[in-house]
């Protein structure tokens, strides 16, 4: 079965690229903007015509979530225009599409795990513009897995995890916010749950069950819970982690201050078995000591 990528030099395209190799049976083609510049209709369209595809994963997004409260346009163009562009071929092609979209759809209001038909209001830029590409997906009426998922972090790209190793090795002090609670999520396990995904489609299309799911790591943290495990995971980091609360700490977007999500549907509907956050937290840190030590 042949697969397009997009957003393949983002985290999760990394992640899918890296484990794609024990996934024989999915002939994965990896793009970004200089093979596969999906906000250009027609070059899609030459694209799926050249390769055939019978699924597209779409990992490509525009995720600077307080720079997107200045270029609205640009997130705009990235996170909607350009997916109901990739939805429109899939749908004159036939072609299948599993979309990554985000817990910032949510207002944050709740406090129990939002389950998937739980209304959507989300409170910045990022969110809205991400609500929009779900949105005309929906609309075109294609074959679509929509995964939500949070806090996503890797051995790829930029980071939380990585920012705060940074930080962490440069002060003697941080403050990081306490009352954001969600759950962080290692781009190394979505990616596994998509190539699961892939190979079971491949064995029997019925497998691809259309619908919205959610994704992140089992358990529960704020910011300041997963920085103080992140420094606990990292004992040649000595810095002190005080929180704080998000009025003290003013941002350009705003973020939900709730945002756990349900996994049931996830785990019911494809059999995922799904990692503890620290668990993965741990491999995270290791993958990140053997890079720097190659």
């Amino acid at each position: 079965m042949k697969i397009i990528v997009t957003g393949s030099k983002g985290q999760l395209g990394c992640s899918i690229q890296e484990l794609s190799s024990g996934y024989p049976k999915l002939n994965c083609i990896f793009t970004d903007i200089e093979e596969l510049d999906i906000c250009d209709p027609t070059r899609i369209e030459q694209f799926f015509e050249d390769e055939k595809p019978s699924v597209v994963v779409n990992c490509a997004a525009y995720t600077a979530v307080d720079k997107a409260e200045k270029e609205e346009i640009l997130a705009e163009k990235i996170n909607h225009r350009a997916v109901a562009n990739l939805a429109n071929v899939c749908r004159k092609t036939g072609t299948k599409l599993i979309h990554i979209s985000t817990d910032y759809l949510f207002d944050g209001n709740k406090s129990s795990p939002y389950h998937e038909k739980d209304i959507v209001r989300p409170r910045s830029v990022y969110g809205i513009t991400k609500l929009e590409g779900e949105t005309a997906i929906l609309r075109s009426e294609i074959k679509s897995i929509i995964i939500r998922t949070s806090w996503l972090y890797s051995a790829y790209g930029n980071n939380f995890v990585k920012t705060m190793l940074r930080l962490g090795k440069e002060k003697e002090q941080l403050v990081v916010v306490s009352d954001q609670i969600g759950t962080p999520t290692f781009a190394g396990d979505l990616a596994k749950v998509v190539l699961d995904i892939l190979q079971m489609t491949a064995a029997d299309n019925k497998r691809f069950v259309t619908g919205i799911y959610h994704y992140s790591n089992e358990g529960v943290a704020s910011w300041f819970d997963f920085t103080k495990a992140i420094f606990e995971y990292t004992p040649e980091i000595t810095c002190q982690v005080s929180p704080i609360d998000t009025s003290a700490y003013p941002t350009p977007a705003t973020r939900p201050a709730y945002s756990v999500l349900n996994k049931t549907k996830i785990k019911t509907t494809f059999g995922v078995r799904i990692p503890y956050w620290r668990d993965s937290l741990k491999e995270c840190l290791i993958k990140l000591n053997e890079n720097e030590n190659k």
